[in-house]
């Protein structure tokens, strides 16, 4: 792209918040930050501009009773949850109240329910507020393809989408007109992109977007540019010298730049912040804030659920 050249981001990186949590689905909405903890079936919330050591500072956390491994905020007001082999509604606190009600979260669809060995691994809105998301095969399954790809709205219910199969899903994001997915299989090591119509869930024209040689891509956003940020984890497992990454990627597939990273098991890179020029990265042992190269994000759609 004109203007964006190749270049090394800084190394380090400054702890946020939750040293003593594994972020994963890190999301900004409604001036917060909002993550779940998959090792301790909580969401968590997070409002930067409270001191840390107040009554009031710090993350508030909500108990559920699955694991979220996706999540979608809702046109209503509710939150969309992938749990497991289900995508549930669960309604926010009421202010001042922050995070989740105490109701239980609600069921509304199950996903696969005739194949066992899979379970939900990552999921995004596209531009039209529909539900995308794509599982993975069970941790005593790995690396067996059987992993696939969905959309759900409320229109249509859900729809799966003609992609290849994978052992584990990951990575979904869409360019900025939506015309665009983006996806990855951890066990290929290869970042995939294919054409895209929301309405018909349709997908065509599967193509490489980025192949990656030491690293397996985990999760992706776009930024206002086209940009696709990728974190990326150490193919080697609990390598000490070389924990993972993080890419931008021009729409093109050249790299644009590179930071590897001092911390364990990155999963999703997010813009926040009031103009959208915060990057944060979630990851075992925290949330950090990252050197977003003047980068801006794009808000996320709401999912749809105006008639459920």
């Amino acid at each position: 792209m004109e203007g964006l050249a190749r270049q090394d981001m800084a190394a380090s990186v400054a702890k946020a918040v939750a040293p003593d949590a594994r972020v994963d689905c890190l999301r900004w909405h409604a001036d917060r930050w909002w993550w779940t903890d998959p090792d301790a079936a909580a969401m968590y919330v997070w409002t930067p501009h409270r001191p840390e050591g107040t009554q009031a500072g710090g993350a508030l956390r909500s108990r559920l009773p699955d694991s979220v491994t996706a999540f979608a905020f809702c046109q209503s007001g509710r939150v969309l949850l992938a749990q497991a082999k289900w995508l549930c509604f669960a309604e926010l606190a009421a202010p001042p109240l922050e995070g989740l009600g105490r109701r239980p979260p609600q069921p509304a669809v199950a996903v696969d329910p005739a194949e066992p060995r899979t379970a939900i691994s990552d999921g995004s809105t596209d531009r039209a507020g529909n539900f995308v998301f794509g599982t993975a095969a069970s941790s005593t399954r790995g690396g067996i393809a059987i992993g696939s790809f969905y959309q759900y709205s409320t229109q249509h219910g859900l729809r799966r989408l003609a992609l290849p199969t994978v052992s584990a899903a990951h990575g979904i994001c869409f360019s900025p007109d939506g015309r665009i997915m983006y996806f990855s299989d951890a066990a290929t090591r290869r970042i995939q992109q294919c054409d895209y119509d929301a309405g018909a869930a349709r997908v065509a024209n599967v193509r490489l977007f980025a192949e990656l040689a030491d690293c397996q891509p985990r999760g992706a956003v776009v930024d206002s540019a086209g940009c696709v940020w990728s974190a990326q984890a150490s193919a080697q497992a609990g390598h000490p010298a070389f924990p993972g990454r993080l890419v931008r990627y021009a729409p093109d597939g050249a790299t644009l730049s590179s930071a590897a990273l001092p911390l364990p098991h990155p999963s999703r890179p997010a813009f926040g912040g009031p103009a959208l020029d915060q990057l944060l990265l979630g990851a075992a042992g925290g949330m950090h804030l990252m050197d977003g190269a003047g980068a801006h994000g794009l808000p996320d759609a709401l999912f749809d659920d105006r008639k459920i």
